[in-house]
Parts: structure tokens; sequence; C-alpha cells
């Protein structure tokens, strides 16, 4: 299904580099161009150190995968299995459909698809002195491991890719600072905003910070806000589609609100 509430507006998208098409495709269900700006690029640790954590990691009652990268980084290192009695939870949908793509299911999934809502699946509940796995990324998902370990789990933690910061293309700050339409900024990674932030020229950044902003949590609602972004809405997830369904729904909402605004204003016969 199509429709133009996002018509002539563009969506800033700074996931990694090559990983924008999934965010195009949502923009354009809504009319929607998107600009393009990846403060890094993903690669594969495959260092005999990664390989020893991920087997360990692999090896525990729980094991925990915190994006389809992380997925395809471990399954590129070995084949994964589940073992007998062995729980595995993803992050969100798209690891939970990586993990099949690799022969691993059933997996929890959160209905509230990030760190705090994968904290709150049952199985992440009793974890005292229990082995859990996490397949992730230096600097990572790092809520997730600290209350683990508040909880009590014995977390094993396999750092299977790596984000490697590249510098900015021109092509997209150019484009940024050209930028004179409606935009808005799809924010699923504080540490890429940071990343940005660092290296985009001033007037680029001010550019940046008139976007709308669609955040995928709560706590990333509020550093936008903190890096000085005045509008900011939360998604119900990190999904693409849920990041640009809550800046059509607040287009339509601003709409209806504003045409409220002249009804009560026209004078009744």
């Amino acid at each position: 299904m199509h429709d133009s509430a996002l018509a002539g507006c563009y969506v800033i998208s700074l996931r990694p580099a090559g990983e924008h098409a999934a965010l195009r495709r949502a923009a354009a269900v809504h009319g929607a161009r998107l600009l393009a700006i990846s403060p890094w690029k993903i690669a594969t640790r495959e260092d005999a150190a990664t390989r020893r954590c991920l087997r360990a990691a692999l090896a525990c009652p729980a094991v925990v995968a915190t994006s389809p990268n992380a997925v395809r980084a471990a399954a590129a290192m070995q084949p994964l299995r589940m073992r007998q009695g062995q729980q595995w939870l993803a992050v969100g949908d798209g690891t939970a459909r990586a993990l099949a793509r690799a022969g691993i299911a059933p997996v929890a999934v959160p209905t509230r698809m990030d760190s705090e809502g994968l904290l709150a699946l049952p199985a992440l509940q009793e974890v005292r002195d229990r082995g859990v796995g996490l397949l992730t990324a230096p600097g990572g998902r790092g809520a997730i491991e600290a209350e683990l370990r508040h909880r009590g789990a014995r977390v094993v933690r396999a750092e299977v890719y790596a984000r490697v910061p590249i510098a900015l293309a021109s092509r997209g700050v150019s484009a940024l600072r050209a930028l004179r339409g409606p935009a808005w900024l799809a924010l699923s990674s504080g540490e890429a905003l940071a990343c940005v932030l660092a290296q985009l020229p001033a007037d680029a950044a001010t550019v940046l910070r008139r976007a709308r902003v669609a955040a995928a949590s709560a706590r990333l609602a509020e550093l936008a806000r903190t890096q000085g972004f005045a509008d900011v809405v939360v998604a119900a997830s990190a999904r693409p589609r849920d990041l640009v369904a809550v800046m059509a729904a607040a287009i339509a909402g601003g709409a209806s609100a504003s045409m409220r605004g002249i009804a009560s204003r026209v004078p009744i016969p």
C-alpha cells in the first residue's frame, strides 16, 4: 500500500554504508526520498580471539543476537546450531529473520524491539549464575550487558563485527547543505548520530538539526533533544517501516490539527 503522506519530504538515513535499501523502500511507500549519510561500514572480525569468544558464547544456555549484522558475522565464522534446551533471543524481527536464514528457530522476539524490550522477555528474568552469550559489536547494546550482569548472569560477549568509521561522503554532505524542503532524521543509533555530528561542517550540522526526528526509542528521543533537535517523535521500533510510519502519522496528525483550527475559526451561519 502506497500513500503520499511524506510527499516532498526527505528521510535522512545514518545507516552503515550499503545498508540504506530497507529504509529507502519504506520511505518510498509514503512518497519520500532518502538522503543517505553513512558514518561507518560493517566489517566481520575473524581473528582467533573473536572465534574463541564466539564458540564460548554459542555454548551458553541462552544466546542473544543484537542485530542482523551480528548474526551474519557469526554465521560467516561458523555454522550456527541450536543446542538441546538452549534459548535464542533476538532484539527484533530483522535479527530473527537473519537467525532463521542461518538455521536458528524458534527465537524469542520482544514486542518492543529495542534493548529495553529484549530485557523484558521472560527468558531473561531469572538469569542469576546462568551463562548468556551476546553476539554484538564493540560499543553495541551496552545496556543489555550491563543489566544482565546486574541480574547476576555470566555474560559471554562475542564482538563478531565492528563498525569501522569512514569519512562522510562529500556527495551526501553537499546534498544535506542544499536541503530546502521538509526533512526527517531516522534515528536508530546514538553512536551514528554522534559520529555524523562530529564530522559535519557547522553549516551542514545546522541543516541536520532543523530536521524533525523519528527516534527508535525514548532514550534516543531524549538524546536527540540534548543534541539540539527540537521536534522529536518516538517510533514503535527501529524497523524502517515503523520509523517512517511515525513520520507519516505525525504529519497526518499535524494536518488534522490544522484543519480543526481552521474549522474552529469558521463562523457558524
